[in-house]
């Protein structure tokens, strides 16, 4: 029985403890990219909270703010003086300030100086995935793999399309390719569709029409999924070391490829090309933490980054309440002379907050569905 409950606390401590650490850092620096920007800026903060509900412990700096950790650790927010709630939507009072007030009130700045503050959350989630790879990449080495082809497996996609072990892949549909890892992604991406491979065969170019086999994989989140497949493999792995400068660089690079991919899988989950099976929830997300964990202490700095590159881009969609939605309200508000009325706004958050609660509730029901216990429940009742 002790032995178990040692198992169950390592266990809790590989999933649940990862997931919480890991996520807070993320929200730490988010929210801190507003925070800096909005000082630069001369607006008064009030709250610098880790989690939402109850504050479990906290304290107050030299300027006014109180910086607190909450009961429910799953996000944060910063709210500045003016703000009537988490939100960041102006409240009742403003009309009634003096002078002073305003000149610290995140409302009565500019919709330049607005728009900068909201948009450093989103951006500093962006730098920290480009730290933490640049770092990776100058001690540890960037995976490097050259996009050449060892072997064709018989019967497969290239086969039938006439690519040799041998080529060398420098080109999808036009864009450059120089990492086997770059010619994977978009191959599993793109299951049975057409694209047009530039193969570098001895000392000439040529283009090859192929379409990558749908096959079934299960993905680190236990889901079945469809992804492409050529059937070639590669030559060999090696671990490329950059200097600073050009870790840098390449970890941007990587930033950019990794957005677009997400980018485009999500554009295809709108329209139904892709299904939605793939979003996980806090439970998916946890799961995965503890088994990077597992896997050691470059696996976790690659999730860190995968999932702040993640959180800063979600924050961009121009939903209310997320930073892209006060974005939009911005826009309007510079290209219409004055903001949204307040009515509109309300309603607006209020829009904002039933579509995320309900995202909520599919990933977490996506979560579910791929546990163990639940699929043996309801395998009870089929």
């Amino acid at each position: 029985m002790e032995g178990l409950v040692t198992l169950w606390l390592a266990n809790f401590w590989n999933y649940i403890g990862t997931f919480l650490v890991v996520l807070t850092v993320l929200v730490f620096v988010h929210e801190l990219g507003h925070y800096a920007v909005a000082r630069w800026n001369g607006v008064r903060v009030e709250v610098f909270s880790i989690g939402f509900g109850r504050e479990l412990f906290g304290w107050n700096d030299r300027n006014g703010t109180r910086w607190k950790i909450c009961l429910l650790p799953l996000g944060g927010y910063v709210k500045f003086f003016g703000d009537a709630g988490v939100a960041s939507n102006p409240g009742e009072f403003l009309r009634h300030m003096t002078p002073a007030e305003r000149a610290v009130s995140f409302h009565h700045k500019s919709v330049g100086a607005r728009a900068a503050i909201v948009a450093a959350g989103p951006i500093a989630n962006f730098l920290l995935a480009i730290a933490l790879l640049a770092a990776l990449f100058a001690t540890v080495g960037q995976r490097f793999t050259p996009a050449d082809i060892s072997e064709v497996m018989p019967g497969s996609a290239a086969a039938e399309a006439g690519i040799r072990a041998g080529d060398r892949v420098v080109r999808i549909d036009g864009s450059t390719i120089e990492r086997f890892e770059e010619l994977q992604q978009i191959v599993q991406m793109n299951p049975g569709k057409r694209l047009v491979l530039t193969l570098k065969r001895d000392d000439t170019e040529l283009e090859v029409p192929v379409a990558p086999r749908a096959v079934e994989a299960v993905d680190p989140f236990g889901t079945v999924r469809q992804i492409g497949r050529l059937g070639v493999r590669h030559a060999g792995v090696e671990f490329k070391h950059h200097n600073p400068l050009s870790a840098v660089w390449a970890a941007g690079r990587e930033v950019v490829s990794l957005t677009a991919l997400t980018m485009h899988a999500l554009g295809e989950m709108v329209v139904g090309a892709r299904p939605a099976d793939d979003i996980s929830g806090p439970i998916g997300i946890a799961r995965m933490s503890g088994q990077m964990a597992e896997q050691g202490l470059v696996e976790v700095v690659l999730f860190c980054a995968f999932l702040s590159l993640n959180l800063g881009l979600i924050n961009l969609f121009p939903i209310p309440v997320l930073d892209g939605g006060h974005l939009l309200f911005y826009l309007f508000e510079w290209l219409r002379g004055r903001p949204p009325g307040e009515r509109a706004q309300e309603y607006g958050f209020r829009f904002g907050l039933a579509v995320l609660m309900a995202i909520f509730v599919f990933a977490t029901w996506q979560d579910l569905k791929r546990l163990p216990l639940f699929k043996f429940v309801t395998g009870l009742f089929s």
